[in-house]
């Protein structure tokens, strides 16, 4: 009997949803978004304070003026990624993004996971942006602001939370709070004229950088950065040199900038979660990805460019270097245009990201898999009101007391999460043809490509010094695996594919996946153990809500439709416009 308990429990934690709209559910919310509503959240969410800032750290300290060429490794890496969301878009166009790409193809608890985490990176993510809104205001004012608060309010408490309650990040969390709840058409519409003053301010930098630049600034010497120490009264406020030229930390330099510039693209999933509500998800979501990461590829790109060009790299500020730049060029009233395309730039993305966390909440609600009452619809604004307030709520909260240097990587490897599951669902529903995904080859050969790469990438992260220096066990171990990881990827790619016609489709399947699983899983083993140790936690606490409520209260706990091959079938038979002709 225990035996078969713990069958029935193990079916439960794999049951697939199918695409079919939810009875009462079609219709809820207004198909109201166009497709510059979708480019524009994507650019707004992706392009937000790290526009202003990220160039400064990363060129002062790893990559020089070859900041450009980081920002074009990591565009390339984004889009590895980018390429399966809009593939998905084209499929599966409801709210949840990777939460719901998950559910349909590898089962509920996988999709609970993968919710779970987005939400975890979207509340440290709103409360972070509403800390740095607060921030960039308070140093307008001389600091006023926080002087008084932390002599008022101190908080002597573990280093987790903050020196003083930011009020104002709380404040600025319930404005755009309210504003999500006026209606997805009114808050798209605040988002463009947030994100539209954005790109204008982002212009005239790079203009402003081409007129005033200096192709010299790309070739400086040793010699030039001696002067530059000579004739300043702190020497000790200088970069490094490196070794000077275009790239003067060398290729090393230029990739460990790229894995810091890739966070920078972080935020183009956020037009995922629209599907229930663009106007024509299989044609916009697609498209929105790609061109909103060109946007972003093109803004970073040119900004980097025209900041190395209008000062030496070794003299940037690496926490405002817009500013600084303009005040060395003489145009020292530009700054306060760079302060007003800040402003914009994380106001564009708080809104957005509220949006995204408000929307995959609503999704989780709506399966059951979350509490009922959070799938509540405005009958006036056809809003999920109760999602947007619960989702608030957790982010101003987090933003009002704890302090976010130790939580950007807790961020980066909940979304890294959710990318990888992401790609591996765009290969298990390409392979579905003929019942391919029950075959014992396809299973074990993507499972075994999966764990090879996991291993591969552990060897790369905390021993590369040993396989590039040609230590034979090292380099034989990695050589094996690599030839192994090939030799799988040509069984995969001999495998029949899903035929049906779509409107995008991810290129050079399964080449591309496997890539993408082995940057975001690359990435995620750079972080700490504490990282980790916290991201457990979180998870235990999820694991609790969903073993406590959402596993009892599925709608598909009822629903008995669970045909492993025609799941997939009814995923795109269910969709207008990808029929077979």
């Amino acid at each position: 009997m225990r035996c078969q308990d713990l069958r029935q429990c193990g079916q439960k934690l794999v049951r697939r949803r199918l695409l079919n709209p939810r009875e009462g559910s079609e219709g809820r919310m207004p198909r109201c978004l166009s497709t510059l509503d979708l480019v524009a959240l994507g650019v707004g969410v992706t392009l937000g304070a790290g526009v202003y800032i990220l160039p400064g750290e990363v060129t002062r300290n790893k990559a020089g003026p070859a900041i450009a060429i980081s920002f074009l490794v990591a565009a390339l890496s984004s889009v590895l990624s980018g390429l399966c969301y809009a593939e998905f878009g084209a499929r599966a166009p409801g709210s949840g993004s990777a939460y719901l790409y998950s559910y349909v193809t590898m089962g509920e608890l996988c999709a609970f996971v993968t919710g779970w985490n987005l939400l975890l990176s979207y509340a440290i993510t709103i409360a972070s942006v509403a800390r740095a809104w607060s921030s960039t205001f308070d140093s307008l004012i001389g600091n006023h602001m926080s002087q008084a608060l932390r002599g008022t309010f101190p908080l002597h408490v573990p280093s987790f939370l903050a020196k003083y309650p930011d009020f104002l990040a709380l404040g600025v969390v319930l404005v755009m709070m309210g504003i999500l709840a006026l209606g997805a058409r009114e808050s798209a519409l605040v988002n463009k004229w947030f994100t539209g003053i954005n790109i204008l301010v982002l212009g005239f930098i790079i203009l402003s950088g081409f007129i005033k630049g200096d192709l010299k600034n790309w070739h400086l010497t040793e010699q030039d950065y001696t002067f530059t120490a000579a004739a300043s009264n702190d020497s000790s406020s200088l970069g490094p040199l490196g070794s000077g030229g275009f790239a003067p930390f060398g290729f090393d330099g230029i990739f460990q900038g790229a894995a810091t510039c890739f966070f920078g693209f972080v935020g183009f999933d956020a037009i995922a979660t629209t599907g229930g509500e663009a106007q024509d998800p299989q044609r916009s979501i697609p498209f929105s990805i790609v061109v909103s990461l060109l946007i972003c590829f093109l803004a970073y790109f040119g900004v980097s460019a025209a900041l190395t060009l209008m000062v030496p790299y070794y003299q940037l500020h690496p926490e405002s270097p817009l500013p600084q730049a303009f005040l060395r060029i003489g145009w020292g009233p530009a700054r306060y245009v760079v302060v007003v395309g800040t402003f914009c730039a994380l106001s564009s993305s708080l809104l957005g990201t509220m949006f995204s966390m408000s929307r995959v909440t609503y999704a989780m609600a709506d399966d059951r898999l979350l509490f009922r009452g959070l799938a509540q619809i405005h009958p006036r604004t056809r809003t999920p009101i109760m999602a947007i307030l619960a989702s608030g709520a957790l982010a101003g909260v987090t933003a009002l007391l704890l302090e976010f240097s130790n939580l950007v990587d807790l961020m980066a490897i909940g979304t890294l999460l959710a990318y990888s599951f992401v790609v591996i669902s765009v290969l298990v529903l390409r392979s579905r043809q003929l019942g391919l995904l029950e075959s014992s080859l396809f299973s074990s050969s993507l499972t075994l490509a999966v764990l090879l790469l996991m291993i591969l990438t552990m060897i790369l992260a905390q021993g590369s010094r040993y396989v590039f220096s040609g230590d034979p066990v090292y380099t034989t171990v990695a050589v094996l695996l690599l030839l192994l990881i090939i030799g799988i990827t040509v069984i995969i790619w001999r495998q029949p594919q899903d035929p049906s016609p779509l409107m995008f489709r991810v290129p050079a399947l399964p080449v591309l996946p496997l890539v993408s699983i082995f940057v975001n899983v690359y990435l995620m083993m750079q972080m700490t153990s504490g990282i980790w140790v916290q991201l457990g936690i979180w998870n235990v606490i999820g694991f609790a809500i969903y073993f406590g409520y959402g596993i009892r209260h599925s709608l598909e706990e009822n629903n008995g439709q669970q045909p492993p091959a025609s799941t997939f079938q009814t995923l795109d038979e269910n969709i207008p416009g990808t029929e077979s002709s």
